[in-house]
């Protein structure tokens, strides 16, 4: 026990030392976080602080191990699983150092969190078996490699979305240790509770500088260092009891950052945004917007995982179907608490779901109809079937109207023009005087009214229930083998209620015209062609 007093007690002084040498060194070298859009501080602070949360707890840990005494003896027993836990932690300290100080894409630090993940599951660090009761264990086989890679990874990245306010990361994930020690010392694991101590002296002393208002944050380097420590460090636990509790009693501890995560994750992905994209919709975000002040939603964060973590210490003291009953109710408190702050809204999601899957159902059939018309304009040999078919592909596409002015060699002008009729020709002399007006196809004459506004066609449907006449306007330059200027098509088309279905439309269809032009036609079915009409006549 004296140990392990010794432990914690030496980390925190360390870190107190190590923090105000950090926070100079920060400034001096100028690698301090600014302040913008979604950032809750005023001025700049230093970024780097993980500093002072790695020196402490490696220095403490490895100092320990080596000691000549029970402690000693035990980590000799599993030293591979041990070193290759530090050093991958080490690594990813590295890691989100650079991005602190140059940067990083979000991509390659998920691949550096990757790696790491997979180094310590090939020297054994996995989940490989889940003892749910005294007469059932649930062995996972091959399984117990992504399952091991996803729990890793998304602590990795939980603690690093919720260091968001000064204290916030480093206060619960000390909670979470706190838990973690208690976990391994039922265990009988004095290894993993040295390590974890070590860890939670350095970000109590951290605190004193990071807590409202922070003179320092923990930073990426402190944050994935962090993360990936706990999520390895409660692998090990998980490993040693077999018991669900060993892997649950983690989860509940981190409850605040792990549904913050995955609650985040499924509105990038209603809102159709990358899922490495910012917001200001986290857990904190939720309880400023409220009207609390930094240090009281902190407060607040502390409080409930103190609340869900004490009750999951009653799954250590039952057994079988109990344990499952309490990890419940402590998920659907969670749960609760985000749906109060206004984190996440069912009918919201129900209704982004069904937007999203209704939006995916148009996107592919756009992409259909883009396709079908490309395989008609593939076998286009003259003007007359470029035109039809880029009248097929308009009203396949749900335009409205369009039309394309030329002018004949003899200097007559004429309009191809496309309604809901069908394609129609508009003929005028050289003075722009109508001589006559003919339909392409069968159907009774009549005049061309660009401006009448017309209900679309298309076989898309409208995004939107009732009629929507809101109609979206372009011209497309369509070049051919004459020198000058480009003919001008001219199209209209509806919006539907949404304009990035009518601009993916507008889209897709200047592909069409662009990679099956007029210029791609055969010269000869091209002989007495037409030019472009003159700007003032169109």
């Amino acid at each position: 026990m004296n140990t392990y007093v010794l432990v914690y007690l030496c980390s925190w002084l360390l870190a107190l030392l190590v923090t105000p040498i950090v926070i100079r060194l920060a400034h001096r070298f100028n690698v301090v976080d600014s302040s913008d859009i979604r950032k809750v501080h005023s001025k700049p602070v230093p970024r780097i602080g993980g500093i002072a949360v790695f020196v402490p707890m490696m220095v403490l840990t490895v100092s320990v191990l080596f000691l000549n005494n029970d402690i000693g003896d035990k980590f000799h027993g599993i030293q591979p699983k041990i070193i290759v836990l530090l050093s991958a932690a080490a690594f990813m300290f590295l890691v989100g150092l650079i991005d602190d100080i140059k940067g990083l894409r979000a991509r390659v630090k998920l691949l550096c969190q990757l790696a790491a993940a997979i180094t310590v599951c090939a020297f054994g660090i996995r989940i490989t078996c889940i003892t749910v009761s005294d007469w059932f264990t649930l062995n996972l086989g091959w399984f117990s490699w992504p399952l091991t890679l996803f729990w890793i990874v998304g602590v990795t990245n939980a603690v690093n979305l919720i260091d968001g306010l000064d204290g916030l990361a480093a206060g619960i994930s000390a909670i979470a240790c706190g838990v973690m020690v208690v976990l391994a010392l039922y265990f009988g694991q004095p290894v993993m509770a040295v390590i974890i101590l070590s860890l939670l002296g350095a970000l109590t002393g951290f605190l004193f500088f990071n807590f409202n208002p922070a003179k320092i944050f923990m930073g990426d380097c402190g944050s994935l260092f962090l993360g990936f420590t706990l999520a390895s460090a409660s692998v090990m636990c998980a490993t040693k009891s077999h018991a669900i509790v060993g892997l649950t009693l983690p989860i509940i501890a981190l409850g605040i950052p792990i549904l913050d995560t995955l609650f985040s994750m499924l509105r990038r992905f209603l809102e159709r945004r990358s899922m490495f994209s910012p917001d200001r919709n986290h857990f904190h975000h939720r309880l400023l917007a409220l009207g609390l002040r930094q240090r009281h939603v902190v407060i607040v964060a502390y409080a409930v995982t103190l609340l869900i973590a004490g009750l999951g210490m009653f799954m250590i003291f039952t057994r079988n179907a109990q344990t499952i009953i309490i990890f419940i109710c402590i998920l659907f408190l969670l749960v609760l608490a985000f749906r109060v702050v206004g984190s996440v809204q069912l009918r919201k999601t129900i209704a982004g779901l069904r937007r999203k899957h209704r939006i995916s159902h148009f996107m592919k059939q756009e992409v259909e109809n883009f396709e079908k018309v490309g395989l008609h304009f593939r076998q286009v040999k003259t003007f007359e079937q470029w035109w039809q078919t880029v009248c097929f592909a308009a009203e396949q596409m749900g335009f409205v109207r369009g039309w394309l002015p030329l002018t004949n060699r003899d200097g007559t002008n004429k309009i191809l023009a496309w309604g809901e009729n069908g394609p129609y020709r508009r003929v005028s002399d050289a003075a722009g005087k109508d001589k006559e007006i003919s339909h392409e196809d069968t159907k009774p004459q009549r005049e061309l009214d660009i401006n009448k506004k017309q209900k679309s066609s298309s076989c898309l449907g409208a995004l939107v229930a009732g009629n929507n006449y809101d109609i979206v306007k372009m011209t497309l330059p369509v070049r051919d083998r004459r020198a000058g200027p480009p003919l001008n098509l001219e199209i209209e088309v509806h919006a539907n209620g949404s304009l990035e279905s009518a601009g993916r439309r507008i889209a897709l269809f200047g592909r069409l015209i662009e990679e099956y032009g007029i210029a791609n036609l055969p010269a000869a079915s091209r002989k007495g062609c037409l030019t472009a009409l003159p700007q003032s006549s169109a």
